[in-house]
């Protein structure tokens, strides 16, 4: 694998990476360079960010006290999440945002693409903790969607959908209380029994045991070192009773993780018929888990995939090239924190990875000796074990039964910064691209958002700025500033759903310290097949139902997912763009009950609503 070296400049040492991003906005000016890709000759821009015309105004706040003129680097600067689900069962996704300071937000969708706030009249704002993930799922099978929302220190919560837009707290009932450092967590069910089990990722005590009296939160610590220097907590695993209550099934599970767990991604990845788990880790390797039945799961990372990325964030199983498998996409955000890309020896590697950025660095520089020694204080504080791990995102090419092989330089799935992984074939070429919320704000310099489009090669293009997704919102900096200067915006998660129902997948983006975005594609090519799954045998949400849809020779992929790619969820319509001309030649299911079911030659530009069959 060609990866950077395992010596690494923490991001407080001296003025290195001040040097070393500084790069970006020379890189960023000239990014303009490349045609607009909407479809054939069309120049126009293939999103048009639309928020606050639409009726999306939520604004995610951060805690004063530990970002902006009083940084502190600790996790409260990695944002909060999306949640796209139709709660309200007319047909239409809807959209929850989560806040740090303040009240989360529910917007319920109109019927048309614009929304309306409901989060007083649904109970469900909470804006009393801390805030952090979100997902929806019908855990009870009622058919109707309920929340989960994750928090810092200030206490998980379920809420029960009571219909008519309404929702009740039943965390408690329900068996699922659970205080502590979350992160995120995914609704699936590891034992096929028809209803949604639930895994939760905490990370470690990075706060401080005082609470802070007037905005009543736990102050986080200071520094890299003192954070992650922190002591390690579990996830935990929850077993559905199938009576609207959960137990906790960790213990002897083989999910409770190393530690400092970030995302979560749930797939079948050697074609057992049994949902396996794959656990990113914010400081050392990430965790496949392979699903042996009966509640047990086997950790066979090394094994199958070899090493992993040290910092990773976002994670998610797309099929890139249309071969009927599911490949793996870790994006690691860490690393960056912590070393200049071309940090020595490997340069030239690092310029390959981040081929804005070329600062020499001289070995007789202080900067570098001092960079040298803490590094290795660093390393030896996180264990950091070189066998184990690289630096820098990883892409794991599905060969399939069972085999992976890395190649995210080759794709150039490399890029800096990056927090969450979005997929969906936006310009319905017939590929899935890979839109990846980044940057890190202020005290740092502005970085732009990805769009990495699929040229149907095994190769991705970044084409954000054309496109106009490089930033939150027009302008790359806050209205307002922050200690006297310009205050960059940056985002954090990112969730893909069609919804104005016109067959173009639009995103969804929670910002740090800043307004939402909702980029609204305004695509003009390509054709789609939609399809909307309710189980039977299976569970109603069909979560892990996997869909693939035959033309010619290729072989498109989709799985049905609660969360997936770093704090957010998707839709749970499974959405398939085709080249113009390009028909579909069936559509195969197989249901997480194994079964299995053929639809053959789908209508084109439609929603296909498919219930799984009984017998």
């Amino acid at each position: 694998m060609e990866k950077v070296p395992s010596f690494r400049l923490p991001a407080f040492v001296g003025g290195a990476v001040v040097l070393a991003v500084s790069g970006c906005v020379i890189w960023y000016a000239t990014r303009t360079e490349n045609p607009a890709k909407n479809g054939g000759d069309d120049p126009t821009p293939l999103f048009q960010e639309i928020a606050a015309d639409s009726g999306i105004t939520f604004l995610m706040k951060f805690l004063p006290d530990e970002q902006g003129e009083k940084f502190k680097v600790n996790l409260y600067d990695h944002g909060c999440g999306v949640a796209v689900a139709d709660y309200d069962g007319d047909g239409w996704d809807d959209v929850y945002f989560v806040n740090q300071l303040g009240a989360n937000a529910l917007y319920r969708n109109r019927g048309n693409g614009s929304f309306e706030d409901k989060t007083d009249d649904a109970g469900v704002a909470l804006g009393d903790r801390i805030g952090v993930m979100a997902m929806f799922a019908d855990y009870d099978n009622d058919g109707r969607q309920d929340l989960f929302v994750t928090s810092v220190r200030g206490g998980n919560v379920l809420f029960h959908n009571e219909g008519n837009g309404k929702f009740k707290d039943v965390t408690k009932q329900a068996g699922v209380e659970l205080i502590a450092h979350c992160q995120g967590g995914h609704f699936f069910d590891f034992d096929n029994d028809g209803y949604l089990d639930l895994l939760v990722t905490s990370t470690a005590k990075w706060t401080l045991t005082a609470l802070e009296p007037k905005l009543r939160y736990f102050p986080g610590k200071s520094t890299y070192y003192e954070t992650a220097g922190s002591e390690k907590e579990k996830n935990v695993l929850y077993r559905n009773n199938r009576n609207g209550t959960f137990t906790d099934v960790t213990a002897g599970s083989g999910l409770e993780g190393l530690g400092w767990a970030a995302d979560v991604a749930v797939f079948d990845y050697d074609a057992d018929g049994l949902l396996d788990v794959l656990i990113t880790n914010m400081f050392g390797r990430a965790q496949l888990s392979r699903n042996q039945g009966k509640g047990r799961f086997e950790d066979v990372t090394l094994a199958v995939l070899g090493k992993t990325p040290w910092g990773g964030m976002g994670a998610t199983a797309f099929d890139c090239n249309n071969d009927g498998n599911l490949d793996i996409y870790i994006v690691d955000m860490h690393s960056d924190m912590w070393a200049p890309a071309n940090f020595p020896p490997n340069a030239e590697t690092a310029k390959k990875r981040n081929r804005h950025l070329g600062i020499p660095f001289e070995e007789s520089d202080p900067i570098f000796s001092r960079a040298l020694k803490e590094s290795q204080e660093f390393a030896d504080l996180v264990q950091l074990r070189d066998e184990e791990v690289v630096f820098g995102n990883a892409f794991f090419k599905n060969l399939g039964k069972g085999n992976f092989v890395e190649m995210s330089a080759k794709a150039d799935l490399e890029n800096w910064w990056p927090w969450g992984i979005a997929c969906g074939d936006f310009d319905r070429n017939g590929y899935e691209d890979i839109f990846i919320p980044a940057g890190m704000g202020y005290p740092f310099v502005f970085w732009p958002n990805y769009l990495m489009m699929n040229d149907g090669k095994e190769m991705f293009v970044d084409q954000a700025v054309e496109n106009d997704v490089a930033s939150p919102h027009e302008s790359k900096y806050l209205e307002h500033e922050i200690g006297s200067q310009q205050a960059p915006r940056s985002s954090r998660s990112a969730a893909v759903g069609d919804f104005d129902r016109d067959g173009r997948l639009d995103l969804m983006v929670n910002n740090f310290n800043d307004g939402a975005s909702y980029f609204r594609n305004q695509g003009s090519a390509g054709q789609y097949v939609a399809l909307r799954l309710q189980g039977t045998k299976s569970n109603r949400d069909a979560i892990g139902a996997v869909a693939r849809l035959y033309t010619g020779k290729q072989i498109m992929t989709r799985q049905v997912h609660t969360a997936s790619g770093y704090l957010a969820q998707s839709s749970r319509v499974l959405h398939f763009g085709l080249p113009q001309g390009v028909k579909a030649d069936r559509i195969d299911i197989i249901w997480p009950s194994g079964q299995r079911q053929t639809i053959a030659a789908p209508a084109l530009g439609k929603m296909h609503d498919l219930v799984e069959p009984k017998e």
